[in-house]
């Protein structure tokens, strides 16, 4: 089956379709377990570049292309019949017969979301595809159709341009293009399938640290996405916490997203469940405010507690550092945390098989026996 899926998919070590993508700092995404065997082996270069790594190399989440990863639909072997497609012309000549179609002033709504449909199809498969669409000019034809009132047509668009910014290449041009006005107005206006899409353009645009600074400085970007954050369901939610968290590990963020009220907010559905919303934390409580605003909520060490209690690896490592900083800035919440029975928690997690587990129990261990 593997053999279906876009190469891009697929871990360049295992060459296996990747179940938990993560970006090492030589810009490359790898399957974490294959990249964290080949680390724990005593390798400190990068697999491709051949490029030296940091003594701890940092494993960043790739939450763009895992949730492309998990949408992806197989082709079917025998697609029914479609009075638009010539399956006598090439790859090349059928995308840009799509795209003569798409930024043709006579094109009308049936038209356009045929084209939109067909492109997004081959532009999973497809870098050379994709760079054909880039290079054509045929983006800002894309980028009105996001403006379009017909949801179908804004949908479509939207996904076409995630599959688009899947190569870093196209990520910066996309927004000199102006792509992150147009999908913050989704967000804020779109159906909630729209609002889930925009949310995962915006994760795939941060993956370049460029971006990351201009999506946080664009006008209601973030406060934007804590709206949905507030008021959203389902996917929605869990895509823009996403979205969040890649930007907010550029540390400018972190500041703007505490005064746009995302500390509440994030409690709240992280004590609902959504261990997301816990790792957005984790970046806001290195900054000053981020800790000032958690402590003036009540109950939060509870929210913290139960992840290190029933959370998934990640989300325990990221609720034992946050537990951390917020009890080395006030002594009473090392106090509270004592009595919640944090210390004897952390202890049992000293043998962990998981190497932050353990280093950031241990570091929690050390903070718990000095204070309080």
């Amino acid at each position: 089956m593997a053999t279906h899926f876009p190469d891009d998919f697929k871990c360049p070590i295992s060459l296996q379709i990747m179940s938990d993508p993560v970006i090492l700092s030589s810009g490359h995404t790898f399957d974490r377990s294959s990249i964290q065997r080949w680390l724990d082996s005593g390798h400190r270069t990068c697999p491709i570049t051949k490029l030296p790594l940091p003594e701890h190399p940092r494993l960043i989440p790739n939450y763009a292309l895992r949730s492309l990863i998990s949408s992806f639909t197989i082709p079917k072997s025998q697609p029914d019949p479609d009075p638009y497609w010539n399956p006598n012309l090439s790859k090349k000549y059928q995308t840009q017969f799509l795209i003569s179609a798409l930024v043709s002033p006579s094109s009308n709504l049936e038209s356009s979301l045929h084209s939109l449909s067909q492109l997004t199809r081959l532009t999973k498969l497809d870098p050379g595809i994709r760079r054909q669409i880039t290079e054509s000019g045929a983006v800002s034809a894309v980028l009105d159709c996001v403006d379009s009132t017909e949801s179908e047509i804004q949908e479509k668009a939207l996904a076409l341009l995630l599959n688009l910014s899947l190569d870093d290449d196209n990520k910066v041009g996309l927004v000199a293009e102006g792509v992150i006005g147009r999908v913050i107005k989704v967000i804020r206006a779109g159906t909630p399938s729209s609002r889930a899409i925009g949310c995962t353009m915006l994760t795939s645009l941060a993956v370049v640290e460029v971006n990351k600074a201009t999506i946080g400085a664009y006008p209601n970007a973030v406060k934007t996405l804590i709206l949905v954050l507030y008021n959203g369901k389902g996917r929605e939610v869990r895509e823009a916490a996403t979205a969040l968290y890649a930007i907010c590990s550029f540390v400018d963020n972190r500041k703007r997203a505490v005064e746009c009220g995302a500390v509440p907010i994030l409690m709240r559905i992280g004590g609902m469940g959504l261990e997301r919303a816990v790792e957005v934390l984790s970046l806001l409580v290195k900054c000053k405010e981020g800790r000032e605003e958690m402590r003036k909520v009540n109950g939060c060490l509870e929210v913290f507690v139960k992840v290190i209690r029933n959370g998934s690896e990640r989300g325990v490592q990221c609720a034992l550092l946050t537990l951390n900083c917020l009890c080395c800035f006030a002594e009473e919440m090392c106090v509270e945390a004592k009595k919640d029975g944090v210390l004897e928690i952390c202890v049992g997690f000293l043998d962990d098989e998981n190497e932050r587990v353990r280093r950031n129990a241990a570091t929690l261990v050390q903070t718990l026996s000095c204070r309080g």
